[in-house]
């Protein structure tokens, strides 16, 4: 059974001193995860932005396509800098087989996607 979407959203400080809004993700990406990540991404104004994957286990294709379309509206909408942390490894090269890493940094920590902004 599929778990549902939760989103929580914190602040923190990037490598460059930077106001870094991150969005933590808990349960399944899905189909489903489309109200509750699309609101919060929205609900934000950060010009930087980090999506925490660390409490997600399972990330399904129509789950993908809605990342996909986070990012190209970051990418459109005035260039938001966006990292993406916390995959596992099979989902870290799941994301970049499909192009994920043009639009976003992919670091396997907070620390390290920090760094990257």
């Amino acid at each position: 059974m599929q778990a549902p979407t939760k989103v929580a959203t914190r602040t923190a400080t990037a490598a460059s001193g930077a106001p870094v809004t991150i969005l933590a993700f808990a349960g399944d990406i899905a189909s489903t995860s489309k109200e509750p990540i699309l609101e919060a991404y929205e609900a934000t104004d950060a010009q930087k932005l980090l999506l925490d994957f660390s409490g997600t286990e399972y990330v399904n294709s129509s789950g993908i396509a809605i990342i996909i379309q986070l990012l190209l509206d970051a990418t459109k909408a005035g260039g938001r800098t966006v990292g993406i942390f916390g995959l596992t490894p099979h989902f870290q090269k799941v994301f970049t087989m499909v192009g994920i890493g043009k639009y976003a940094t992919l670091s396997p920590n907070e620390a390290a996607a920090l760094a990257s902004l």
